[in-house]
């Protein structure tokens, strides 16, 4: 009877433990192993840090080996003092803090293996300023030596170093996730579980050990820098015309913005402020009848690459020495002057409504400046002022000028700026250089107004003009607030409809980091190598420059064959329109770099090359993918304690099994 009771106890047991395990399969049931992992790893948004290269080394982030980087996440805080590998949450205003005391303190930074950015975009009117750039951007192009200058007083130097573990920047949402979770882990010092993030940044560079931008070019794990910048023409140059071709006043602009983390780079005032002025300046010259009989030819250009080395302004430069297709009807000897816009956007501060003009030479640049204040003269506004640079600063500020002073040191040039001897924009070159604060729509609106007025002046070659015609060249404001909305937010981003009436957007949050080149470098591109911005530009100026086609009824693009004909907007209906428009994609990548073969190869330094011995050769390694992520897991003690009630389960099992054979044999003796 004894036997008996045992048994039954026994058979309970087993029961209910089995029942209990099958209950909670039940509760946690998944359809599939996505809906799984989902329920085990949260995804986060956030913005890498990657590596790039050059002829000497590396810079930027990558974890250290082939494998992901996984550790627990903690608040940065000056006092932390880390006992074990960490993935350190830090603020936007600590941030260089952290990276101060990893250079000088050895066993500190022995533990950080990743660093997790939380936004910061709270913060920005608070911040003193945040610059991972240097004091003086891209010193080494510059036409004079004076590199000590301070053109950037907040830049830190922090993108231009290289760093062995993962580094990114959150999103508004995910920062919220990781303070969180950094405040769940600090309450749990004494739980079983921690919350990891795990970084999955693996750079091909370094798992194959090519380490600079030669190497890694000849084994194929990167790509250089580059993309297309964009010429246009007001009115078009037709090749075939018996005229004589006249002197040309060249307006350029950069599309290019750098960031420490790569698709963050927006640029709101520097540089697509000046952007969005030159595009508006083309906008009313377009509307003002009768320029083809000024005395002067129009020339505007979009550079992209700028902050990488002047990348597109040095390859434009050599596609005109070389006579080439991309630039067929410009000749660099006819270039008269060169008027640059710059960083415009914060023209408005502090009730110093003013301008900065920073020219290469007084004497042949006067009658520049004369058209610029005779420009705003006519705007009859005692609000905007412009003023000619301080000569106390050495030179010109970092510009795309310099590649054309570097060309030539006769250049007559002016770059229009919203600073004098130092940047205002406090977030240069950083991810905080965005719309929300740091740029202003009216500023942007005067600089534009000064600049396509001045631009009339100097086309009609010192000829009395009217205020009555200049009064016709009017800037449309609500133009340049719909490009500041499409450029510079995700909302509504590229799916606005200034830019759909144009392109076929590939993404819908602009970034103006310069990319990679992809494919064979041509005047004439396969449309998906080249970037969103480009091909905007690219339409846009052509639309806005052009003069009907004949052909309005001829199917496009294939129905263009005309003289100086191309087709517009055939990215949104697969149809386009025909116009007559001298616009162009110029390539933009190093000057010491050659494509032959499918393959990358760098050039000795030519001496006819002003900066390419100071060109590093930028690339960027590739990577299979790029994935942040967290979970939860248990701390070893806890899974050693699983591990022990494991064995003790399965040790009570068999002793049941053989207590149940014994029962079962001996019962059926008796019967």
């Amino acid at each position: 009877m004894n036997d008996s009771k045992l048994f039954v106890f026994l058979i309970c047991l087993l029961a209910q433990f089995f029942l209990s395990f099958s209950a909670s399969d039940l509760v946690n049931s998944f359809e599939s192993v996505p809906d799984l992992e989902k329920s085990m790893y949260m995804a986060i948004d956030g913005y890498p840090c990657v590596r790039l290269l050059n002829l000497s080394g590396e810079i930027g982030c990558s974890n250290p080996g082939r494998a992901n980087i996984i550790a627990p996440v903690t608040r940065f805080k000056t006092e932390n003092k880390l006992a074990e590998p960490s993935a350190l949450l830090v603020s936007v205003d600590q941030f260089e803090d952290l990276f101060a005391r990893l250079s000088i303190d050895a066993d500190f930074s022995r533990h950080v293996v990743g660093v997790l950015v939380e936004s910061g975009s709270q913060l920005q009117n608070g911040l003193k300023g945040f610059s991972p750039d240097k004091k003086f951007p891209q010193a080494e192009f510059a036409p004079y030596q004076s590199g000590k200058f301070e053109w950037n007083p907040t830049g830190s130097g922090l993108m231009w170093k290289a760093y062995n573990f993962p580094v990114f920047l959150l999103s508004n949402s995910s920062t919220l996730a990781l303070q969180e979770i950094a405040l769940r882990n600090e309450k749990r010092k004494k739980s079983s579980t921690v919350d990891v993030a795990d970084f999955d940044l693996v750079m091909q560079t370094t798992k194959s050990g090519t380490r600079d931008s030669e190497s890694c070019l000849r084994e194929q794990t990167c790509l250089p820098l580059g993309g297309y910048s964009v010429w246009s023409a007001l009115p078009p140059i037709i090749a075939s015309s018996s005229k004589k071709a006249k002197p040309m006043i060249l307006t350029v602009a950069s599309m290019d913005a750098a960031s420490l983390f790569r698709d963050a780079s927006i640029g709101a005032d520097s540089p697509i402020s000046g952007l969005i002025s030159l595009l508006a300046v083309v906008d009313a010259l377009s509307r003002v009848d009768g320029l083809g009989d000024l005395d002067k030819q129009l020339v505007f250009a979009v550079f992209t690459g700028e902050a990488w080395g002047y990348l597109g302004s040095r390859r434009f430069l050599l596609e005109l020495d070389q006579h080439s297709d991309a630039v067929s009807g410009l000749d660099l000897a006819l270039i008269e002057m060169v008027l640059e816009i710059g960083s415009v956007g914060k023209g408005f501060t502090q009730d110093d409504n003013t301008f900065f003009a920073h020219s290469t030479k007084e004497s042949a640049t006067n009658g520049t400046l004369s058209a610029l204040k005779d420009a705003l003269g006519s705007l009859k506004t005692r609000s905007i002022k412009i003023s000619r640079a301080s000569k106390s600063n050495p030179g010109l500020p970092p510009s795309s000028l310099m590649s054309f002073l570097k060309k030539n040191p006769e250049t007559s040039g002016v770059v229009l700026e919203d600073f004098d001897a130092a940047f205002t924009n406090k977030f240069y070159h950083s991810h905080l250089d965005d719309l929300s604060a740091n740029i202003n729509s009216s500023a942007i609106v005067a600089a534009a107004s000064i600049v396509a007025r001045s631009l009339y002046i100097l086309a009609s070659d010192k000829k009395e003009i009217k205020n009555s015609v200049l009064n016709t060249i009017n800037i449309n404001a609500s133009l340049v607030e719909e490009l500041l909305g499409c450029l510079l937010s995700c909302e509504p981003g590229f799916t606005c409809e200034l830019v759909n009436r144009y392109i076929a957007p590939s993404t819908s949050c602009p970034s103006h980091y310069v990319g990679v080149v992809l494919g064979e470098p041509s005047s004439q591109p396969y449309l998906g190598n080249v970037g969103d911005v480009s091909r905007f530009v690219w339409n846009f100026l052509a639309d806005k420059t052009a003069i009907p086609s004949k052909n309005m009824s001829s199917t496009c693009p294939k129905g263009c064959s005309g003289n100086g004909e191309m087709c517009v907007k055939a990215e949104t209906d697969g149809k386009g329109v025909c116009v007559i428009s001298t616009t162009r994609y110029v390539p933009a990548y190093s000057t010491r770099l050659k494509y032959e073969s499918e393959t990358w190869e760098v050039l000795p330094h030519n001496s006819s090359d002003a900066m390419g011995e100071a060109d590093p050769v930028w690339t960027e390694s590739n990577w299979d993918t790029i994935r942040l992520r967290v979970y939860t897991v248990q701390d070893t003690g806890f899974d050693l304690l699983v591990l022990l009630l494991g064995i003790t389960v399965t040790v009570m099992s068999y002793i049941i099994i053989v207590i149940s054979k014994a029962f079962i044999t001996k019962a059926l003796k008796r019967d």
